[in-house]
């Protein structure tokens, strides 16, 4: 099947949320697992060294949070994206991986991104590359380095890593067509065409053609670099289909990891101990990229 072909054929609105509405999903286990987000975020960065709430968007006022730098020291970074459908989510619960990086070398950058429907999906999307402008330009002054940013996000942030993938909007912010060197989306969206008959799309208020303009997947590729795409054997099956479909589009550098037993929601949490497939995945970026993680 195509990349390109359209994913909603034969399906009908109901079946379409059973494919996305990953927090039904989850059941009784959603809340729990947003509290462990918040929880779990709340301790990796306690006590670590790190620069909270600098605002990287002077347009929108965004403000990201950097965690596990080292005086007189560069390290490389991981710029992640917080999920939660474009309309919900905060980078306060999206630190859980700091520590962890941290003691393998890597500091940890979290944006923050105005949430829809007050923007719209375009706009955030326009934030998110801001955040990765803001590193490559203001890194260095933060213990970052600007030449090792691996990005990756989930959900929508993983969308959103897709679209920082992607070529043609490095130019218009003055940065080099390699400033993202590896990327490791999780349950990632990379054709919004579905969403636009599914609940979200009372926040997203995405039509057709806005979708197709703002997929991943319709985007010029242009270079390739390493990059693993990740989905847990358990997360909503429009999640694990869009998944399977771009990792063959991004090619020989592009590795599928489908995380059995995981769901939309735990897949990242296994970001928290460096011996899992998921964080050995990451760390691998990192080492391809010179550094010992």
């Amino acid at each position: 099947m195509d990349l390109r072909d359209d994913l909603t054929e034969g399906l009908s609105d109901e079946q379409l949320d059973v494919a996305y509405n990953v927090r039904r999903k989850a059941g009784e286990d959603f809340v729990p697992l947003m509290e462990r987000y918040r929880s779990d975020s709340d301790a990796a960065v306690d006590g670590l060294a790190g620069t909270p709430g600098v605002v990287y968007d002077e347009d929108g006022g965004e403000r990201l949070d950097v965690w596990g730098t080292e005086d007189g020291e560069l390290r490389p970074v991981f710029i992640f994206f917080h999920g939660g459908f474009w309309f919900a989510g905060a980078k306060e619960d999206t630190a859980f991986m700091a520590r962890m990086l941290h003691g393998r070398g890597v500091a940890t950058v979290v944006p923050e991104y105005t949430l829809a429907p007050k923007v719209t999906v375009g706009e955030i999307v326009r934030q998110a590359r801001a955040a990765v402008a803001w590193v490559w330009r203001h890194g260095r002054e933060h213990g970052l380095d600007p030449d090792r940013i691996v990005v990756g996000g989930s959900s929508a942030g993983g969308h959103l890593t897709g679209m920082t993938m992607v070529e043609g909007w490095q130019d218009g912010l003055g940065l080099p067509a390699d400033v993202v060197k590896a990327a490791m989306p999780f349950s990632g969206l990379f054709d919004l065409r579905p969403i636009v008959r599914t609940y979200v799309n009372e926040y997203a208020r995405l039509d057709e053609e806005t979708a197709v303009r703002l997929s991943p997947a319709f985007q010029p590729m242009g270079r390739r670099f390493p990059a693993v795409f990740a989905v847990g054997s358990e997360d909503g099956s429009g999640f694990v289909e869009q998944t399977r479909r771009f990792q063959p589009h991004w090619g020989d550098e592009g590795e599928l990891l489908v995380a059995s037993g995981l769901n939309h929601f735990d897949l990242v949490l296994e970001l928290e101990d460096p011996d899992t497939e998921v964080s050995r995945a990451l760390l691998g970026l990192f080492a391809a990229l010179g550094r010992e993680a």
